[in-house]
């Protein structure tokens, strides 16, 4: 198969790819306006940031897979790749401990001034007492929105600071993540609105699609508790700038 890597990968999965046989192209510096002269004869395209739109989907003459080597797809027009016989494919959960990671290094950042406090002391200045004052995490509520692999990751996280962990109860969610979530210690509120008004940090980790861009307007900011912190290390567009601002 030959096989065009349009972002950088790991030398160990080019290595195997190529000892199965395949022919393997590793090209990092293309970018989107660039794929449509690059996919000529390519079988297999694999991306990680780089856009895939229409224009390269019709460019090519022989794809029938992309591959985008992490968790969403919405870089890529899916819609015209199921209209040409194309699959699409992801690999959910493989970056999953490294956004739980940032997430819980953002929220430290932010209640601890990290950022502000670095700025400062670059430039001379030094406030203790701003800097100093933070309210911590333990005993403090994190709302997660997303109970995939990211956000039961970041509540393992979050519950061994000794956070109050909370998600909000769906009659849909399988019984095996519900036990999974109860052994790490969250709990389940009934609605949105009740995890918005009483969480003191609100993450989210949810898919871009058409259900959640834009979930985040000024509804959802009104009923956020004076003080409250929202993580999004999801997608930009699942928050409404304007209404943020």
């Amino acid at each position: 198969m030959r096989i065009l890597l349009a972002d950088a990968l790991p030398d160990a999965a080019i290595d195997r790819l190529r000892a199965e046989g395949d022919d393997v192209e590793l090209a990092p510096q293309l970018g989107t306006a660039d794929l449509p002269g690059a996919l000529g004869g390519v079988e297999a395209l694999v991306v990680r940031s780089t856009k895939v739109d229409a224009a390269a989907i019709d460019a090519a003459d022989h794809l029938g897979i992309i591959v985008r080597a992490g968790a969403g797809t919405n870089t890529i027009d899916c819609a015209r790749a199921a209209e040409r016989a194309v699959f699409v494919c992801n690999v959910p959960g493989r970056n999953a401990l490294a956004v739980a990671e940032l997430t819980i290094g953002l929220l430290l950042a932010v209640d601890r001034h990290i950022a502000v406090a670095t700025a400062d002391l670059r430039a001379g200045r030094w406030n203790k007492r701003a800097h100093g004052a933070a309210d911590g995490l333990f005993g403090r509520r994190l709302g997660i929105i997303g109970l995939g692999d990211i956000g039961m990751a970041v509540a393992e996280r979050a519950a061994a600071f000794g956070m109050d962990v909370v998600a909000v109860a769906k009659a849909d969610r399988d019984e095996a993540t519900v036990e999974t979530a109860e052994d790490i210690g969250v709990s389940f509120v009934a609605d949105l609105d009740e995890l918005l008004t009483t969480s003191d940090v609100v993450s989210i980790h949810v898919p871009s699609n058409d259900a959640t861009r834009g979930m985040v307007d000024a509804s959802f900011l009104a009923k956020l508790r004076e003080g409250a912190i929202l993580l999004n290390t999801s997608r930009g567009d699942l928050v409404d700038a304007a209404a943020l601002l």
